[in-house]
């Protein structure tokens, strides 16, 4: 007789333990045991704990290949789903093999598990391995299908309702709680105030700081006192949540035709544009890709959208200084450029229109569709191409916790009818196009940080923390990847000849970004070090990329008059005619202002069941090689968040966007 010794452990949030039967069979290469019920004294699958059994057959198994896991009803108790971390078997030979799981078990389900160390395809040698293999990935692309969202867009995952999903991704219950009371508490605060129906204009900004009693954060509150200061406007283009159009200008555009006499007044004494920019001391804005698109009616009349353009000076005092504006891409006589010295009232609307479409332009393709559509079409690939032995399968799980479900949600509750983005100033129809127009025009390099930085000559912009912290991040990221990929692909001829790694980055080549050779995204892998760099962006833009674009988002999306998604009053076309009763009619309604405020709320909270970047509760590595390459990888992001806390006590608004702290695994919220 032989013994095997199991230890199985349930996970450990809320409601993951059951009362169902558990059974197992013990399969490897000289037999397979008796389906044995797993049955001890008292409760057997609590949350959080490890249950100790044992497995008999008449004769050793040889080498243990798998473990197959079902769960069948206690006499006549409704189902409660099970989920299992991971199972130990210690074999007579005393060999310990890890048997990850880490997904919920229903009932009539018949999960297979593989242990030991990650195999790829070529690796695999036994005949119940290899059938194995294919069964896996022929179940994974049954239940994981691409789906059109809309043309030329990234495509989705198949799921259009929560319900859908398979078991192995939902929310956890007590993530699914969690978003379901902030939102009801929310909207209940609101609606006990009476605002959230109102369609009324406000008559007074201050009376928005009383929108929420409780919901407020100490960036926040500073966003609504400085707002209208043009070092703070100029400090958000690098600091704030979305830093990705900014870049140096060395030459102005035809189209804006500033000259030297307009912008003197707020240069350098004895300085000139032309020497400014030589210095490498001007940047701009520019929102050209709004230019053209259909907006959204309301009351009977299109809303307006500006495409404008920015110029912005590094003053000595290394103060980032908007220095003027023009609203639309054509210079015209009704399309003045607005400069500091015009009336406050014109120059504050016109810097409130143009982060009309930076706000928009940030939401719907730095955050949108550049983070969440991205990690979704990797995700999507990922559950298609690789089985759950594989290396990369393995290394890529983590990072794509959540995104599917959220990315449903998110869908219909954002894009679709009445969705707080579909009652921007764009609509969903402009929406789409500028999703698509935006798609069309992404860069592999774009994607890239270190790359990203040194194309738009941002590389010595003084106080630029996102720069800073997120050049760091990549290389920590990038140095792990590194190590992980180069233990399992110690040459070029192992990445050329891994069938699953090539179908999995053509999947997202073809399925994300449309067969698009001129973006430089690979079709296929045939080098160790391009699969590094794909690898490092997907899991930097899973975490620290999402990080830097969501987490400030009620820090500075909140306070709406100084990001709005949504303007209701033509853009001033010349200058003195403005007043402060233009700027509040200007702004959304009361209705639409505390919908767009609690909805910043809601994809900024941070929830109970977050998971950190770097950390890695869910055991599936069994490699010790590995697992101190993760242990390097945590030690790395320690301390960088020590030197980002460090810094930011000596700020007078920190950045902490990019801290590892702060930094979710993968895009869940």
């Amino acid at each position: 007789m032989a013994v095997y010794s199991l230890e199985v452990t349930t996970g450990d949030m809320a409601y993951s333990g059951t009362t169902d039967c558990v059974f197992v069979t013990l399969t490897g290469t000289e037999g397979e045991s008796e389906r044995t019920k797993l049955d001890n004294f008292g409760i057997d699958f609590s949350a959080g704990k490890t249950g100790s059994y044992t497995v008999k057959t008449s004769s050793p198994l040889g080498k243990l290949l798998l473990v197959k896991v079902e769960k069948d009803p206690f006499l006549f108790l409704p189902e409660n789903e099970w989920f299992c971390s991971q199972i130990v078997v210690t074999t007579p030979e005393e060999e310990l093999i890890l048997f990850p799981c880490h997904r919920w078990v229903s009932r009539g389900e018949n999960v297979e598990l593989r242990g030991g160390k990650a195999m790829k395809v070529f690796e695999d040698d036994h005949p119940l391995l290899i059938d194995h293999r294919k069964r896996e990935l022929i179940l994974h692309n049954h239940l994981y299908q691409w789906r059109t969202f809309a043309e030329g867009v990234s495509r989705v995952s198949n799921f259009n309702d929560m319900s859908e999903l398979p078991a192995e991704i939902r929310f956890s219950m007590s993530r699914a709680l969690e978003i379901s009371y902030t939102k009801k508490t929310a909207l209940a605060e609101l609606k006990l105030k009476g605002l959230s129906e109102s369609a009324d204009a406000w008559e007074d900004i201050e009376a928005m700081k009383n929108v929420f009693w409780l919901r407020r954060t100490p960036i926040s509150e500073y966003v609504a006192e400085h707002w209208t200061e043009d070092d703070f406007y100029g400090f958000q283009f690098l600091n704030a949540t979305n830093s990705n159009v900014i870049q140096r200008c060395k030459k102005l555009p035809s189209n804006f035709p500033v000259t030297e006499e307009m912008v003197k007044p707020f240069l350098e004494d004895g300085s000139t544009l032309q020497m400014e920019m030589e210095k490498g001391n001007v940047f701009i804005c520019n929102y050209k890709m709004m230019d053209g698109l259909p907006t959204r009616m309301e009351n009977g009349e299109l809303l307006p959208l500006t495409a404008g353009l920015c110029l912005l000076y590094s003053n000595p005092e290394n103060k980032l200084m908007p220095i003027a504006i023009q609203l639309h891409q054509q210079p015209s006589v009704q399309n003045p450029i607005f400069l500091p010295s015009d009336p406050e009232t014109d120059w504050l609307l016109a810097k409130m229109f143009l982060k009309n479409a930076e706000a928009i332009q940030y939401q719907i393709i730095y955050h949108l569709l550049n983070t969440h559509f991205l990690t979704e079409a990797c995700a999507v690939a990922t559950f298609r191409c690789f089985p759950v032995i594989h290396p990369l399968y393995k290394l890529l799980l983590p990072h794509f916790r959540y995104t599917i479900p959220i990315n449903t949600v998110g869908r219909a509750r954002l894009l679709g009818s009445g969705g707080v983005f579909s009652e921007s100033s764009l609509g969903p129809d402009g929406l789409i196009a500028l999703m698509k127009r935006a798609l069309s025009e992404t860069t592999y390099s774009s994607l890239c940080l270190p790359e990203n930085i040194a194309a738009r000559g941002l590389e010595s912009v003084p106080n630029f923390y996102y720069r800073d912290d997120g050049l760091r991040l990549w290389s920590i990221v990038n140095s792990f990847v590194e190590a992980v990929v180069k233990n399992y692909y110690p040459s070029d001829w192992e990445v050329c000849k891994d069938s699953e790694l090539q179908t999995w980055i053509n999947e997202i080549f073809t399925n994300a970004f449309f067969e698009n050779a001129s973006s430089g995204i690979p079709a296929h892998f045939h080098t160790a070090e391009e699969v590094i760099k794909f690898i490092t962006m997907v899991i930097f833009t899973a975490s620290a990329g999402h990080g830097a674009v969501n987490n400030g988002q009620f820090d500075y999306h909140s306070w709406i008059p100084n990001s709005s998604l949504l303007l209701r009053k033509a853009p001033p076309y010349a200058k003195g005619q403005a007043t402060m009763q233009t700027v509040l009619e200007t702004l959304p309604s009361v209705g639409q202002t505390v919908n767009f405020m609690s909805t910043a709320w809601l994809l900024g909270k941070k929830y109970g069941d977050r998971i950190l970047l770097g950390s890695y509760p869910a055991e599936r590595f069994d490699e010790l090689a590995v697992k101190q390459m993760i242990k390097e990888f945590q030690a790395e992001l320690l301390y960088l968040s020590e030197a980002i806390a460090k810094r930011n006590a000596e700020l007078v608004v920190p950045y902490n966007y990019l801290n590892p702290a702060e930094i979710e695994n993968s895009v869940s919220i």
